[in-house]
């Protein structure tokens, strides 16, 4: 039996105690904020058939938590090799340690909802070989990243076709004093509307069944386990088909590197859906 040198390699690093070879390609890339005027870095991850044909991808925009940056998946879980086992992109922005992805109505200098959804897209579509429609999309997140997730695909439905919430801080009302929140829309006190416009259980609200495909992923000892419980419930109410489920687990890595491996399935077999919609042959009535 022949090993090719990637082999030799892989199984070399087993035998030394290092890791195999990753083929993946992760970038450090740097993506420009316009509203922000600032050079913003991002993780970008080519899967490794990217190099060795001219075809288009998919693209999964990975957001980041509280205190988080755009290192933190690909230093915490084994996105990379995900990427290549599913043969799609995918983006890790800096969303900054504590945006929540808003463009803040108060801080000029915290405009991320605009940077995601604009900036990154813009550049990654212009840069790369992607598909760059909303069905070839997906945004996914943990924490502050899976409020973005839903909070960034409700409000972008022309440009996102999958939100998927890994223990998502889905309702911001019950945190009034955490994660500089306050510091993005100002104290609840005296901005209890802002509060109210920009937390996702309140926008849920507006989505029509079908609109997006949602996944809702959080561990039962997880601080925002109830809020994720009001939001499932509430889109049962409202007729909003979703997948939801809770698994043994707190607020943690240990959590998130095994939420990551459930769910990218639920993104890959949207992408391939609308690749054979995209691909399909209608058959000649005449």
């Amino acid at each position: 039996m022949r090993i090719g040198l990637k082999g030799c390699l892989a199984l070399w690093g087993m035998v030394q105690g290092l890791p195999s070879i990753q083929a993946a390609e992760v970038r450090i890339v740097e993506i420009r904020s316009e509203r922000m005027e600032r050079k913003i870095p991002a993780t970008l991850i080519l899967p490794e058939s990217y190099g060795q044909n001219s075809q288009r991808y998919p693209v999964l925009y990975l957001l980041h938590g509280a205190g988080g940056d755009h290192k933190s998946w690909t230093r915490q879980t084994e996105i990379a090799q995900l990427a290549d086992r599913y043969d799609m992109m995918v983006l890790c922005p800096n969303g900054g340690a504590t945006s929540w992805y808003f463009d803040s109505p108060i801080d000029p200098k915290s405009q991320f909802e605009t940077f995601i959804t604009k900036d990154c897209v813009d550049f990654v579509d212009e840069q790369y070989r992607t598909k760059p429609h909303r069905d070839s999309r997906a945004l996914c997140g943990l924490s502050m990243g899976g409020h973005g997730a839903m909070y960034l695909g409700i409000r972008h439905l022309d440009t996102f076709s999958v939100s998927i919430v890994l223990s998502g801080g889905v309702d911001i009302r019950p945190f009034p004093n955490n994660w500089n929140i306050k510091k993005r829309l100002g104290d609840i006190s005296t901005h209890r509307e802002s509060w109210e416009q920009h937390t996702v259980i309140n926008l849920a609200k507006q989505l029509e069944d079908g609109e997006l495909a949602i996944s809702i992923d959080c561990g039962t000892g997880d601080f925002f386990i109830e809020v994720n419980r009001s939001l499932h419930q509430q889109l049962v109410e409202d007729g909003i088909s979703h997948a939801y489920v809770e698994h043994p687990g707190v607020h943690d890595w240990a959590y998130w590197q095994n939420a990551i491996k459930r769910q990218l399935p639920f993104a890959d077999r949207h992408f391939r859906k609308a690749a054979l919609l995209e691909n399909r042959i209608v058959p000649d009535s005449r």
